[in-house]
């Protein structure tokens, strides 16, 4: 228990009334409450609220680490999926990192569908597909995604690019393409082509 050492300046008979006056003459404490002198068993348990409390009064190192725990923060998710993500939550530089690493092998590693061919879907909904394909014709030639080892586009295919054959794009669509190679070509042809769409 915390005591304060008063030094009287005015004596009290032990049958004489106690006034105001004899009060103000006691004077002051003379030992200052300090830290060490203070018990737990001193303050109720109510008795410290934040109005109390100046603004600068908690620094760092009044704070026991130990004492900072993940339970006391709010507002703050410690989720490596984010499903529990929201627009006004704060996630752990942990999470954040699993989540990336996440998606960076899920989410953009190109999975192969077939002999020499790959696809890729992109978190924005475009579906990249490209590989290799043969040419035997000189007129027009048709080649379907299912034919080179790959499923169609379920909307719509935007764009083909083609390399290592002289060519003309006759038609693209969702399941295939049709190209007509130069006339001067002669023999089989093998070339690389590369499809976005979505």
């Amino acid at each position: 228990m915390a005591t304060i050492t008063i030094t009287p300046g005015e004596s009290f008979d032990p049958t004489e009334t106690v006034t105001s006056t004899k009060l103000n003459d006691l004077g002051s404490p003379t030992a200052a409450l300090t830290a060490a002198s203070i018990d737990t068993a001193d303050i109720a348990d109510d008795a410290v609220t934040p109005a109390l409390i100046a603004d600068d009064a908690v620094t760092t190192p009044a704070i026991l680490d130990a004492n900072v725990t993940f339970a006391k923060l709010t507002d703050v998710i410690d989720d490596d999926t984010m499903a529990t993500a929201t627009d006004t939550t704060l996630a752990t530089s942990e999470s954040i990192k699993a989540y990336v690493d996440a998606s960076s092998t899920d989410g953009f590693t190109p999975a192969a569908v077939g002999s020499g061919q790959k696809s890729v879907t992109l978190p924005n909904g475009l579906i990249m597909k490209f590989g290799t394909a043969s040419s035997s014709s000189d007129a027009a030639e048709d080649f379907t995604f299912t034919g080179l080892g790959h499923t169609d586009f379920p909307n719509e295919c935007l764009n083909i690019t083609l390399g290592g054959m002289m060519s003309t794009m006759n038609s693209v669509s969702s399941t295939g393409f049709t190209i007509n190679r130069l006339d001067s070509l002669s023999g089989t042809f093998i070339f690389y082509w590369q499809a976005i769409g979505r």
